[in-house]
């Protein structure tokens, strides 16, 4: 029987069992369809079948790994149902270079799906936790040393997650690769524009840009976008929201700024309304950073680095440097 590893950690007030699912009934699949739809709440989508998925389990017959995050039931010890699943995380083996098949162990590598917390549990990181944990698994248990994935270029807490503390490396930007695709985290007039992103998780990795110095570089640096602010009040909700214009496609300086809005979900769900010019925020942006990012990326610019700072307002930005 293989042996895998699992892991509890207290995370201030709570207990969080992190595991690998194992289980032969095809019922215990369900509360990770149930765990994403509670995230995304976009029934249009939705996983596979419970069958399927045990199938798919690499346990079983497939290639996939399925991880769960377990909150400590209230009178102690770890329930592994539903009501109990904070987080989780889903994906499977796949082939780099298609010509070249399964012939080698080099050419496998790990397409990263579905990461997902429980929205009142956000705020005890378990993201990055559970990216972790993947990483102790892909290694130790299928011995596969790189992960791809896809996230929304404009979401700044997966940008920092994934660029600045996990060191990703961007590979393309596709332009709306999934469609019209709707629910809490994203909204169907937004094209679903995506990274492309690939880690190597045997390599050691230290921001390019050390901390003291992010200040430094985000005002010595050109922005490619011109950045306003406007105070909104919808029947959502109130913030001073930014607003993007004025791209600039002529710059040649050694780095340059993508900035990109503080909390993108919060401005998909305050502009979800009828007024044109307020609706049209999110998708100005979308389309403006879409044209940056492919244009200085024909040009040589890569994604480095993705920096944040707060002055008299928060500021986030990934950071390109152009190959010489």
């Amino acid at each position: 029987m293989l042996k895998l590893p699992e892991k509890v950690l207290k995370i201030r007030d709570k207990k969080f069992l992190f595991r690998v699912e194992d289980s032969h009934r095809a019922a215990d699949y369900k509360k990770y369809e149930d765990l994403r739809q509670a995230v995304w709440q976009f029934a249009e989508d939705h996983m596979a079948g419970t069958r399927n998925l045990l199938c798919e389990n690499f346990l079983h017959e497939g290639s996939s790994l399925f991880l769960g995050v377990f909150e400590e039931a209230e009178d102690g010890g770890f329930i592994l149902d539903g009501q109990h699943l904070v987080g989780f995380s889903y994906g499977f083996v796949g082939l780099k270079d298609k010509s070249l098949g399964f012939d080698r162990p080099s050419n496998l590598w790990f397409y990263s799906q579905f990461l997902g917390v429980r929205p009142d549990r956000l705020n005890y990181g378990l993201g990055i936790l559970i990216k972790e944990f993947q990483r102790e698994i892909l290694l130790e248990v299928l011995h596969i040393e790189t992960v791809v994935c896809t996230y929304d270029p404009l979401t700044a807490v997966n940008a920092y997650r994934n660029v600045r503390h996990f060191g990703m490396k961007v590979l393309e930007y596709r332009v709306a690769p999934y469609g019209e695709y709707g629910g809490r985290l994203n909204r169907q007039d937004v094209p679903s524009d995506r990274f492309f992103m690939s880690w190597n998780l045997k390599e050691s990795f230290c921001p390019p840009v050390p901390e003291p110095e992010v200040v430094s570089y985000i005002e010595r640096w050109p922005w490619t976008l011109r950045v306003d602010y406007r105070w909104l009040e919808t029947e959502k909700g109130r913030a001073d929201l930014e607003v993007a214009s004025g791209p600039m496609l002529d710059l040649e300086a050694e780095y340059l700024l993508v900035p990109v809005p503080v909390d993108f979900y919060l401005m998909l769900n305050l502009t979800d309304v009828e007024e044109p010019e307020i609706r049209r925020i999110p998708v100005n942006w979308r389309f403006l950073t879409r044209e940056i990012f492919l244009h200085y990326f024909e040009r040589g610019y890569r994604v480095v680095d993705f920096l944040k700072a707060e002055a008299d307002r928060k500021r986030c930005c990934y950071l390109l440097k152009r190959n010489l």
